[in-house]
């Protein structure tokens, strides 16, 4: 059986709690056992976190300590998936510069705040995660991000919004990235801009297709990477340095 770890906390005006129920529903449903934490003490192991097939990150803001954050880079290095949405994975330690870079990217605004009703345009119609998915209506918050440049983006939004005459709408128009996929190592990493609160998935069912399909890529990683014979010696002197 495949085993996920959910930790959640920080801000609570992002529902982790309710969020993170959720995900574990979505896994347990796929034949996962789950276990939800809401401390960061369960990424002191970093054998445990080893024993696991997936890590679903939903803690914003907050602090983390720069040991527990090198556990997940060694685990998601090996192999174990990592996934996470909205301020809950790209929102989670902004002054942890190592987090950011495993994850993709960080969150650095939401002009208009909530309530915000904008597209998610699925721009990679062939990656199993978007697949068969039609572009879809959003009511939330609409993620500005800064990202990775290697990351592979599965679906994007317009900025600026018309009806949000803020600092940046000087730009020129851009295509922000809402849902990607990256590596870490050997590692599988997901992350969905959605989310703000929990019933945003409720009310845009594509948006939890997408999550749910997202985790369970991340999660496949592991098993890959036995199949592929694949190893991390070729990331442990580097990794020694941070």
């Amino acid at each position: 059986m495949k085993k996920a770890l959910i930790f959640e906390g920080g801000w609570d005006g992002h529902e982790p709690k309710l969020v993170s129920k959720r995900f574990g529903r979505l896994l347990e449903s796929e034949g996962f056992s789950v276990t939800i934490s809401d401390t960061q003490e369960c990424l002191r192991d970093l054998d445990a976190l080893m024993s696991l097939d997936l890590i679903v990150a939903c803690w914003t803001m907050g602090e983390i300590d720069k040991e527990l954050t090198a556990n997940v880079a060694k685990a998601v290095g090996a192999g174990v998936g990592l996934a996470g949405c909205h301020g809950g994975m790209c929102d989670s330690f902004r002054n942890d510069v190592q987090w950011q870079f495993i994850t993709g990217g960080q969150w650095v605004s939401h002009p208009g705040g909530d309530g915000i009703h904008y597209m998610v345009n699925i721009t990679s119609k062939s990656n199993p995660i978007t697949e068969g998915l039609d572009d879809f209506a959003v009511c939330s918050e609409h993620y500005y991000l800064h990202i990775d440049p290697a990351v592979e983006i599965l679906a994007t939004t317009r900025f600026p919004h018309p009806d949000v005459p803020y600092y940046h709408s000087s730009n020129k128009p851009i295509d922000m990235p809402v849902a990607w996929t990256k590596t870490w190592g050997n590692g599988r990493v997901f992350y969905n801009a959605l989310g703000h609160h929990d019933d945003v998935f409720d009310h845009a069912p594509n948006a939890e297709i997408i999550m749910k399909r997202g985790m369970l890529w991340a999660a496949a990683g592991k098993q890959y990477a036995a199949d592929h014979k694949l190893t991390t010696e070729r990331f442990e002197n580097t990794a020694k340095m941070y």
